[in-house]
């Protein structure tokens, strides 16, 4: 046997010196002994060869774990700088990975897992408000270079996302084999330096005796002492065999790498799952007890009851209150209290803190409350209405002070206010349904409640109209007309002169609240939903005479905001009714203080607008949010601006025909003008596509007096989808619409061609314009009446005779040079009595001071 692996006398007995050794530590630089010197490369630092390939591919991960780390802190500027250099060490290594004729799995995985990562962060609109500015452009950036670059990997991408796991098995046994071979490597330095460290048979101590935690013993294992026993050797000797230097046994490695991926499939199983499975015992499920009111000797009465209920109570608000068990100890001691007949009353106190405790579950007033406890309220409003109505001898009312309470003989007093909780329930359902998708189920769902609410205010208006105050009738009143007017009644529009019972209902609470509301704010409220509910089913004269009786265009700009909110909506309502019964000048007087700002959707609480002369802040966007009407009661905003532009079209075209020369020309629409003026802009103009391009069409053909083409851009089958379908009995708009089109090209194309004609047949005029000869008789009579026409109706021959006193285009153009050139000589003579100091003589008449 070699030396190398069975040690010799000779070096056994090589120590000369029985003393204790001090040497330094393993981990020191000291040189090493001569007889353990393999070879003089030894002592210097070994140099690791390594492929272009882990060169490459060591970057990119160096990169990839940067970016992580920026990721988790969610700072996007540096992501972003992270992606540029990936970018262009990605491009380093295409010589590398066109070799190996596949692109990495890791690469794809980090693509997939950043485009996942910045979807995630543009989605979170709340979160995206709070980024500062660097790191807002920063996730803009890159999510832009980010689409771009995924475009060259879209298939493989696609492929990695169908499995994911495929392929990150082998990575891991690679790198697994890798680090095997750096531990093998550090194994054999190590053990060189055991060797070093065990030649002195004499006891070895370290020049550093603090340290000994992290000491690290350098001796064998019991086998390859045990192994050293069996060598025969003395005390001291060391026997090094081949299986020292080996790091595990043959076939070791194998089952090895096999239980570290079991280990690692089981690890990732768990995680998917949820985490390990629990042992449950066998037998039924714990049922976790109710806590203990009372003690088991005392007596249950008013007393204790009321200084218990106090005693919960007096917790209400605290720093650590548990709100779900607060309401638990409530219902709890309710049912004690009904357990132990205390009476009615004591039952109805308790029932008013427990409601009351709901409304707290939820601090913040600007969310809503979780739905479960929404159902809780629900249910428990109920089952106070239901006490209320079975005892109607309890006094109830907010003005009852404690100490005057009587709970436990009749006559009752309770202190509690049924309506402000019904008020504060109505509040909540609102706030609910604003935080639902509007598009999604959940809003459906949540939508179903309102019948239930309904029936609670009607139950609650039943109990307070013999016994309450007339405010709070008003109140009451209020709250069932505006869950009323908004809604469309089909039997109430087909046949008007029928009594309608929600009618019926709408014109008793708003007579009595106009004939007992002592503030105006109710007042005002309940005028403009009776308003909005007549315009809603076409009751124009009606709601017109009511609005203009009101007076409440005067004064609404002292209201409060929603009031105002209701008003704009009113507005909107009365504009839609009169465009439907074909009054086009009062449908656009109404609309053209909403539309002309460019602000509808804000104006009417239908969603927020970005400004852009300055932000909101954040205390202001919740206010304003808080605002917002729910998703079932929104004016569709397209329909209300292609009513508005067609009103405008049919109003402003003649006007503008008739006016063409007028160089002090008024604008009656500027949304209309501004509206035209873009499309003239346009280099070219295509086919219309937009709701907004159809009524430029339309506009273009009417000013040529072309009304089947104007009618055909205004009443096609894509307009029909977005705007007329929308409205009930449709065929009758569109019918109106295109009588009103067909009447106002006859007086465009009247004012256009009048100084063309000397005299035009109304049997002609009827045939181009298919309409009756006598609407074109009284179209033409009534442009005459208004000196809008210069021309005479000839009754025996049927034609109009044009009288050619309006001047040509030649004439009209010069006089507006004369009046031009006049106005600026005068302008020229102020300046120069100005320049020569006359002004102050004319101004005294003239009189000589000297």
């Amino acid at each position: 046997m070699s030396r190398f692996f069975k040690g010799s006398d000779s070096e056994s007995d090589s120590s000369s010196s029985d003393s204790e050794v001090n040497v330094p530590r393993p981990g020191a630089s000291t040189a090493r002994p001569v007889a353990y010197a393999f070879s003089d490369d030894e002592d210097e630092p070994k140099r690791i060869v390594r492929s272009a390939k882990d060169k490459r591919f060591d970057e990119l991960r160096e990169i990839i774990k940067k970016m992580g780390n920026h990721k988790k802190i969610k700072d996007m500027a540096s992501v972003l700088t992270d992606f540029e250099e990936l970018g262009k060490a990605y491009d380093k290594s295409k010589k590398v990975i066109e070799k190996e004729n596949q692109i990495p799995r890791f690469f794809l995985r980090c693509l997939v897992e950043l485009e996942d990562f910045v979807s995630e962060c543009w989605e979170d609109r709340e979160g995206r408000k709070q980024m500062s500015k660097n790191n807002a452009k920063g996730l803009t950036t890159l999510r832009q270079k980010l689409k771009k670059y995924n475009r060259d990997f879209e298939s493989d991408i696609a492929t990695y996302r169908e499995n994911p796991d495929e392929g990150e098995e082998e990575e891991a046994v690679d790198s697994e084999e890798e680090k095997s071979e750096e531990e093998a490597r550090e194994d054999f330095t190590k053990m060189k330096a055991a060797k070093e460290e065990s030649r002195p048979s004499k006891k070895v101590t370290y020049d550093d005796d603090d340290d000994d935690d992290d000491d690290i013993d350098w001796e064998m294992s019991s086998d390859s002492s045990s192994s050293e026993s069996d060598g025969g050797e003395g005390p001291g000797t060391t026997v090094y065999t081949a299986a020292m230097f080996l790091k595990k046994q043959p076939g070791e490695e194998k089952k090895e790498k096999k239980e570290k991926k079991e280990k690692r499939v089981k690890k990732k199983r768990e995680e998917d799952e949820g985490g390990e499975w629990e042992e449950v015992t066998k037998g039924a499920p714990m049922i976790k007890e109710a806590p203990k009111m009372f003690a088991k000797d005392t007596e249950v009465n008013h007393e204790a009851v009321i200084k218990k209920l106090n005693e919960i109570i007096s917790a209400r608000g605290k720093k650590g209150t548990d709100r779900n068990e607060q309401i638990a100890l409530l219902k709890e001691l309710q049912s004690i209290s009904n357990a132990n007949n205390l009476g009615p009353a004591i039952s109805m106190k308790i029932m008013f803190h427990i409601i009351s405790a709901i409304y707290d579950y939820n601090p913040n007033i600007a969310t809503c409350m979780r739905s479960e406890m929404w159902e809780k309220c629900l249910a428990g409003v109920s089952e106070l209405l239901d006490m209320v109505e079975a005892n109607p001898d309890i006094n109830i009312g907010e003005n009852i002070l404690e100490e005057s309470e009587n709970v436990t003989t009749p006559p009752y007093r309770v202190r509690g206010c049924v309506l402000t909780i019904v008020e504060r329930m109505d509040e909540e359902f609102t706030k609910m349904l604003q935080a639902c998708d509007a598009h999604s189920t959940e809003y459906v769902d949540r939508l179903k409640d309102e019948k239930e609410v309904c029936v609670i205010l009607d139950r609650l208006q039943t109990y307070l109209v013999p016994r309450g105050t007339t405010e709070e009738i008003c109140r009451v009143y209020l709250r069932r007309i505006e869950h009323m007017y908004y809604k469309f009644d089909p039997e109430a529009y087909d046949n008007p002169k029928l009594e309608n019972k929600s009618f019926k209902d709408m014109e008793e609470m708003c007579k009595f609240i106009y004939a007992k509301d002592l503030t105006d704010r109710l007042r005002t409220r309940s005028m403009l939903c009776q308003i909005y509910h007549q315009a809603l089913h076409d009751r124009w004269y009606q709601a017109r005479d009511l609005m203009l009786m009101s007076h409440l265009q005067d004064t609404i700009q002292h209201s409060d905001v929603p009031t105002q909110i209701l008003y704009n909506r009113t507005m909107v309502q009365l504009g839609l009714c009169a465009f439907r019964k074909g009054n086009i000048r009062d449908a656009h007087n109404a609309l053209v203080d909403i539309q002309s700002g460019g602000r509808a959707k804000e104006l009417l609480a239908q969603g927020l607008l970005l400004q852009r002369q300055h932000e909101r802040t954040p205390e202001q966007e919740k206010i304003e949010k808080r605002r917002l009407l729910p998703y079932h009661m929104h004016i569709n905003l397209e329909l209300l601006e292609c009513v508005y532009l067609v009103s405008a079209m049919l109003i402003e075209v003649p006007y503008m025909a008739a006016h063409e020369m007028d160089a002090r020309r008024r604008m009656i629409s500027k949304n209309f003008h501004h509206v035209m003026r873009m499309s003239e802009r346009q280099a070219l103009t295509g086919p219309p596509e937009s709701m907004r391009e159809h009524v430029v069409a339309a506009s273009k053909a009417m000013k040529t007096g072309n009304w089947k083409e104007c009618k055909n851009y205004i009443i096609n089958e894509k307009m029909n989808a977005k705007v007329w379908e929308l409205f009930y009995k449709s065929e009758t708009v569109q019918e109106m619409v295109t009588s009103k089109i067909q009447e106002e090209s006859l007086r465009t194309y009247l004012f256009t061609y009048s100084s063309v004609y000397d005299s035009l047949s109304l049997e002609t005029l009827a045939e181009m314009f298919e309409i009756d000869q006598g609407v074109v008789h009284s179209i033409i009579s009534k442009m005459i009446i208004n000196e809008e026409l210069m021309a005479s109706l000839d009754e025996p021959t049927h034609t109009v005779v044009m009288h050619r006193t309006e001047p040509t285009r030649l004439q009209s153009l010069a006089l507006q040079l004369s009046e031009k050139v006049s106005s600026l000589v005068d302008n020229n003579e102020r300046i120069m009595e100005l320049k020569q100091g006359n002004l102050f003589f004319q101004k005294s008449g003239g009189t000589d001071l000297f």
